[in-house]
């Protein structure tokens, strides 16, 4: 069958494009923003990607149409396959028919944490022996690649709240049916999409009524939001994982979070030492082991897994280490991710500067729905450049202007490379935050320095 993929270089149709072309469909696609490291994944498969969404890309016509949620009415590949009549599908759709079916699905839901703690208990079954299928929204350093079918019954996907397609408003999860799904956190974001807090815990609910009594919810001890959300009516026995609570927990031996200790049950069940940073990783690995457990996986087997895990590109992502400054590549997509990160780069480098490049790129970003919450999510960095595009709707200043003397804004990526290289010295930690393109900032930041005389 040829599959013709629109949006095909997001993260999660990517991955759906990956799958497809694994069962033997012929695969190609079409999106407008195209960039690393999704594109180069997809060249690297040899599926043809083209440019834009014109109709003249589904002629002649696929025998399929899978759509992504970025695609909107008006859209010219839209309006034609509307007209032509040419059959389509959304692409959550396609993957629970197609793909989920028949699996032991393992859901990953929450506002943070969904793609590390998706590639994490991916690598855990992996490491285990359990040849699991997963689909990750980010390219994991542990596989070659951000989705593949596995040999084994379990399937882990990245469960995202996000709507489904333009003719679908559900949210992508509720097509996947899980026998076990991890409930990581819950904020408020997607402020196109939610008007407030409620609605997002309306959805979660709708994941919460799908997982069988013969299943698993594997949830965050710590979070008062999830905890509503089950109050709403919960079907399923209940695993929580929490830092200092929860029927799994750690102890800190590290304060950066390389090291700690798993306990479940109130027994000590091992030592973590990794490579990861961050109190929000031990969450995640918490969750992850909880998830290993709940499928039957040995304990001190995934425990020890953890020892070889290397996370998601683009999280806290080390590029770069030229004259004594490192650079690095950060997804950041909520002030309260940026904080997490920036906490747990504190923790690990002390004293030393960090600097930050940080792109409002989501769309509850540029529409200034956190914009209140940007600053003291960056107390932990020496110094902010922020970018304000012209097509930015809010003043960036608001945030800049509460950094006290911290904090300025560029107009373009150009400028605010040439600012950043201005103020970097050796022993400084410089991250570039944006959940998108950012025009490459971080690699070209990396070639300012290595171009730099002496």
């Amino acid at each position: 069958m040829r599959l013709h993929i629109l949006g095909i270089c997001g993260t999660f149709m990517g991955g759906v494009a990956a799958l497809a072309r694994e069962f033997g469909h012929e695969v190609e696609g079409s999106d407008q923003n195209v960039y690393p490291p999704m594109s180069t994944q997809l060249e690297q498969l040899g599926i043809n990607l083209k440019s834009g969404y014109a109709a003249a890309h589904l002629q002649p016509a696929p025998d399929r149409v899978v759509v992504g949620n970025a695609l909107s009415r008006g859209n010219p590949a839209v309006e034609y396959f509307l007209d032509a009549g040419l059959d389509y599908v959304s692409g959550p759709q396609w993957l629970g028919e197609q793909v989920l079916r028949g699996r032991e699905v393992l859901a990953v839901a929450g506002t943070h944490g969904k793609t590390t703690t998706t590639a994490m208990l991916a690598w855990i079954l992996d490491a285990c022996g359990r040849a699991p299928g997963f689909l990750v929204g980010g390219v994991p350093q542990n596989f070659d690649v951000s989705a593949r079918l596995g040999r084994g019954a379990e399937f882990v996907i990245e469960a995202d709240e996000y709507d489904t397609a333009f003719f679908d408003k559900r949210s992508k999860f509720v097509h996947y049916r899980p026998r076990v799904a991890v409930l990581n956190n819950l904020e408020y974001d997607h402020a196109d999409i939610f008007s407030d807090v409620a609605a997002i815990q309306r959805q979660f609910h709708h994941l919460v009524r799908t997982v069988p009594g013969n299943g698993r919810l594997i949830v965050n001890a710590e979070d008062a939001k999830l905890a509503a959300v089950l109050e709403q009516g919960c079907w399923t026995p209940v695993t929580r994982f929490g830092l200092d609570s929860g029927d799994w927990q750690a102890r800190l031996v590290e304060a950066d979070g390389s090291v700690f200790r798993v306990l479940a049950g109130g027994v000590d069940r091992g030592e973590v030492r990794w490579e990861i940073i961050g109190r929000h990783n031990v969450m995640n690995a918490l969750a992850a082991l909880a998830a290993a457990d709940a499928v039957g996986v040995d304990i001190a087997a995934a425990i020890a897994a953890l020892a070889g895990f290397r996370s998601a590109r683009r999280r806290l992502e080390r590029i770069a280490d030229i004259g004594g400054i490192r650079v690095y590549d950060d997804f950041a997509h909520h002030p309260s991710a940026i904080a997490t990160t920036l906490a747990g780069l504190r923790a690990r480098v002390g004293a030393a500067r960090i600097l930050v490049g940080l792109e409002p790129r989501s769309n509850s970003m540029r529409q200034g729905a956190h914009a209140q919450e940007l600053a003291p999510s960056l107390r932990d960095a020496d110094a902010v450049l922020l970018l304000q595009r012209p097509s930015l709707p809010w003043d960036a200043a608001r945030v800049t202007d509460a950094l006290a003397g911290r904090g300025t804004t560029a107009a373009t990526v150009d400028e605010l490379l040439i600012a950043l290289r201005r103020q970097a010295r050796p022993g400084d930690h410089v991250v570039f935050m944006s959940n998108g393109g950012f025009d490459d900032a971080p690699r070209r930041f990396a070639a300012l320095l290595a171009d730099a005389p002496g």
